[in-house]
């Protein structure tokens, strides 16, 4: 008689509330001690202190499957059959975790469809830790997962679960209203103070000073960049070729006014130097480094020095010659002189040979190789 039903008890789908547990289980329970010393004879305001002194939950537990004392107290739950407002004082239970799950398993199994999701929902928002008992041990889960389970798993605690309807299907036939979140009204916090963010931002935005770009042209070309050190080495080699070519346009200014003196040799002296100068003109327009550079600097430095040697030369050939012009006119009108005047003749004529080594010796110390030519042709024409 201690295990038979209350018999003020009423059907739970259909049959009798003990018979939702196994009947392996549930013969394994009746035959525990704890049923027998404890949960014999316990009424439901008893059973609330029995539920208290839990301190774990589980189905069954080791090698053999000992039922727990959460599985007993269930199970003396179906057979006592306490009433709904009970049931709900447990599931809200705030105290005591185990109480709240004692009460959630409990109208998970003898529960309508309708009741278990409106009870059992606000449960998720339990994160209290909680011990199970399994087989290996105990493991640690959370208030909110266990409501998880009950509410999608067939099975839970070693129990097979009635069927429970998906909650859409219940919405849609319109048995309950759409589920609602506590984060619903931090959510709608978080967009309102968003949108004061977008405000502010929006205002600043249109109060700053518009920034227009500039335009192409006036940004730094960037195709091909030179660094400084090259472009300070293109100004020099620029102001180079400018020297250079005001040097070649004096040089020319020079030739042409010896050739009006000189004629036909100052031609071919032209000649040959503007032929070295267009050689010269070719290399410096192949040269690539600033060492060439000083190198022709260097070599037309010396040519310019020898330039006013020969100019200086040409100059004292020109200032003899225009003293030796009125004794060569009193030779020629006197050939029948005396012997007397022939020896002072010959004795100016003697000193003439020695100026002019005078004159070639200048010549060679102001290094003009050519000059030296030109002094030798000059004696043949006299």
């Amino acid at each position: 008689m201690a295990n038979t039903t209350d018999p003020l008890a009423s059907n739970v789908h259909g049959t009798n509330p003990q018979y939702l547990i196994e009947k392996i289980l549930r013969l394994r329970i009746y035959e525990t001690l704890y049923w027998k010393e404890q949960c014999f004879g316990l009424s439901a305001e008893a059973l609330v202190d029995k539920a208290m002194e839990l301190d774990h939950y589980g189905g069954t537990w080791g090698p053999t499957k000992k039922p727990t004392k959460f599985i007993t107290l269930i199970l003396k739950m179906l057979q006592i059959q306490p009433d709904m407002e009970i049931i709900e004082e447990f599931i809200q239970n705030q105290d005591y975790k185990y109480v709240s799950l004692l009460g959630a398993v409990y109208l998970r199994l003898t529960g309508r469809p309708p009741d278990i999701y409106k009870m059992l929902e606000p449960l998720y928002n339990d994160y209290r830790r909680v011990r199970r008992k399994a087989d290996k041990g105990f493991t640690f889960s959370h208030v909110d997962e266990v409501i998880d389970e009950l509410l999608h798993s067939d099975y839970c605690l070693d129990i097979a679960l009635p069927h429970l309807p998906k909650r859409t299907q219940l919405e849609g036939a319109g048995l309950i209203g759409p589920r609602i979140s506590l984060l619903e009204e931090e959510v709608d916090l978080l967009e309102a103070i968003e949108a004061e963010q977008a405000a502010e931002e929006a205002a600043k935005a249109a109060a700053a000073p518009k920034v227009f770009p500039a335009p192409k042209d006036a940004e730094p070309s960037s195709v091909h960049p030179r660094s400084s050190s090259d472009s300070g080495r293109h100004a020099d080699r620029e102001r180079g070729r400018d020297t250079r070519d005001d040097r070649d346009r004096d040089r020319d200014r020079d030739d042409r006014r010896r050739d009006d003196r000189r004629g036909d040799h100052g031609d071919s002296r032209r000649e040959g130097r503007d032929d070295h100068r267009g050689r010269d003109s070719r290399d410096s327009f192949g040269e690539r480094s600033r060492d060439r550079d000083r190198d022709r600097d260097d070599r037309r430095g010396r040519d310019d020095r020898d330039r006013r040697s020969d100019d200086r030369s040409r100059d004292r050939d020109r200032d003899r010659d225009r003293r030796d012009a009125p004794s060569r006119d009193h030779r020629s009108s006197s050939s029948s002189s005396s012997s007397g005047s022939r020896g002072d003749d010959t004795s100016r004529r003697s000193k003439v040979p020695r100026e002019d080594k005078d004159g070639d010796k200048e010549k060679k110390e102001g290094g003009g190789g050519d000059a030296a030519t030109e002094i030798a042709e000059m004696n043949k024409l006299r």
